[in-house]
């Protein structure tokens, strides 16, 4: 079985975690909107959630169907 550091999907959606996790600590130290942050922090690592998942998912089927949850929240 291939390890999370192995997949590219992973890699970028953990990157991407990252990068919302960091604006977020941005926006509140300056005062800035607190409850679109906090959406921004809550729907930005909710993606590398739902693609851990997808990668331990018990079928085919399962896999695409978290997979296409994380593709969502991406939009």
């Amino acid at each position: 079985m291939k390890k999370d550091n192995d997949n590219l999907i992973a890699i970028e959606g953990k990157s991407f975690a990252v990068r919302c996790i960091r604006l977020y600590q941005r926006l509140t130290d300056n005062k800035k909107e607190f409850v679109l942050c906090k959406q921004l922090l809550r729907s930005g690592t909710s993606i590398g959630a739902n693609v851990k998942e997808a990668l331990r998912g018990q079928s085919k089927a399962d896999f695409g169907a978290k997979m296409n949850i994380a593709l969502k929240r991406g939009m």
